[in-house]
């Protein structure tokens, strides 16, 4: 299948040409006078590529180019341009255009920019597509997003990996920081080097202190050995923070120091070792009454959450539920080595209604329970813990339409877009995304007629 090319243009002669050469060479093109035409048909469908003039109705050039670049970060841009605006142009590509094409032009120059974006398109996706897979794989517990601020939330994680700043991951137990953390890491120019995790709320204080600093410790013997700190063990990498509100006063100033320093004192403090450490933390208390209390420095708060994420727990993204269900019956399937292969729709409808104090974890360790307990091939009511099948709706409208079957059916539709849309309509890329197989996904496309 070819990359859908959008040409944006208000010269309808030169858009005639340029789509009847397109059309000839098999390319799938549309065409747009204006920048109001444009926005609409991108909102129906994304193409993959676009070839834009600078001379567009409704927009000057650079704000178009700009809004192009916003809504479809993916996409690859081909500016063209008249002769007296070559500098705008250049600025263009500045800006983010991939490339440009001065009029007039022969249709094997535009034929050969469209083959140079194609393959760029190509390794761009298969490079995004990759880096998704490997953060995705780095946990049992799944990153998925059917809710919009999940959705937001995993863009603006992707967004902060490329950077050294240090990352404060705050919400509540059981929301999986920890995999969000790694997730980080997977994305980040340090995915190749070690993720060091640290609990700050292990016990004893001596504990933490020795396994962030290191220590000299005696053995049995009489002799001594020294035991290194695990910020030596992350140098080049990612060191995590895991509780960070729970580490404890004596040890805050210290850990402070060492982040505005760079540096690394040794076990034995006769000498200071540069260092190279990327920062990540998370904490479930509500770190800013720890401060306004005396009980977290504000200074070491402000050095921990150079960017701070807000986790969004799971009773208020519930469309997320139905696809964690999926994958948790999937892997327990596997692990138990039992027969179940799905839940009942009711069971399903009783897990969305109800508000998950304990998150994430409390969902596995729920569904892991009824996978061990369940008697036939799906999940029922009946393997459900009782709290959970006579929870009420917990403030949801008894008008709102709970059709399980509709839901699931609409949270489907939407993945399977994104996935085609996001790997470029390359159906075996975007079942290996959706965690399908690819016979499974072409069912779906036929079921819910939907056209890549």
């Amino acid at each position: 299948m070819s990359d859908r090319i959008l040409l944006i243009d208000a010269d309808k002669a030169h858009q005639e040409i340029q789509l009847a050469e397109l059309s000839a060479q098999g390319y799938h093109a549309e065409i747009a006078s204006d920048a109001h035409q444009a926005f609409q048909m991108i909102e129906l469908s994304p193409p993959a590529i676009i070839v834009c003039d600078m001379q567009v109705p409704g927009t000057n050039g650079l704000e178009l180019l700009w809004q192009l670049v916003r809504r479809l970060p993916e996409a690859i841009i081909l500016i063209t341009s008249a002769p007296e605006d070559r500098e705008r142009a250049l600025e263009a590509a500045r800006r983010g255009a991939h490339d440009y094409l001065e009029k007039p032009f022969e249709s094997e120059e535009l034929l050969m920019k469209l083959g140079i974006a194609q393959q760029r398109g190509r390794l761009n996706r298969a490079n995004r597509l990759l880096r998704w897979e490997v953060a995705r794989s780095i946990a049992e517990r799944p990153i998925v997003a059917a809710s919009g601020s999940m959705i937001e939330f995993l863009e603006t994680l992707e967004r902060v990996a490329a950077y050294k700043s240090s990352v404060l991951l705050v919400g509540e137990p059981g929301t999986g920081k920890e995999v969000l953390a790694r997730a980080i890491h997977a994305q980040s120019a340090r995915r190749n080097e070690s993720f060091v995790v640290v609990n700050c709320a292990i016990t004893p204080t001596k504990r933490v202190e020795t396994e962030l600093f290191g220590a000299i410790q005696e053995t049995m013997t009489g002799s001594e050995r020294t035991q290194r700190g695990l910020f030596i063990d992350a140098d080049q990498g990612t060191l995590f923070l895991d509780e960070v509100g729970e580490l404890p006063d004596s040890l805050q100033l210290r850990l402070l120091e060492v982040l505005q320093s760079d540096k690394f004192p040794s076990a034995t403090e006769s000498e200071m070792q540069p260092m190279n450490v990327r920062v990540l933390a998370a904490t479930a208390r509500n770190i800013e009454e720890d401060v306004a209390r005396g009980r977290f420095r504000a200074d070491l708060l402000d050095r921990l959450g150079e960017i701070r994420l807000e986790v969004p727990p799971l009773r208020d993204r519930p469309k997320d539920i139905p696809l964690l269900v999926d994958h948790f019956v999937e892997h327990y399937r596997q692990t138990l080595v039992k027969p179940v292969r799905g839940i009942a729709d009711d069971a399903l409808e009783r897990l969305v209604a109800y508000h998950w104090i304990g998150n994430i974890r409390e969902l596995e360790n729920v569904i892991e329970r009824a996978m061990i307990v369940a008697r036939g091939d799906r999940i029922t009511t009946r393997d459900l813990p009782p709290d959970i099948v006579t929870s009420p709706t917990l403030g949801r409208s008894a008008n709102a339409n709970l059709s399980l079957k509709r839901g699931r059916r609409a949270i489907e539709v939407d993945l399977i877009r994104q996935a085609l849309r996001a790997t470029g309509g390359n159906r075996t890329h975007a079942a290996k995304r959706l965690e399908i197989s690819h016979r499974a996904l072409l069912y779906k496309l036929k079921e819910y007629g939907i056209r890549d």
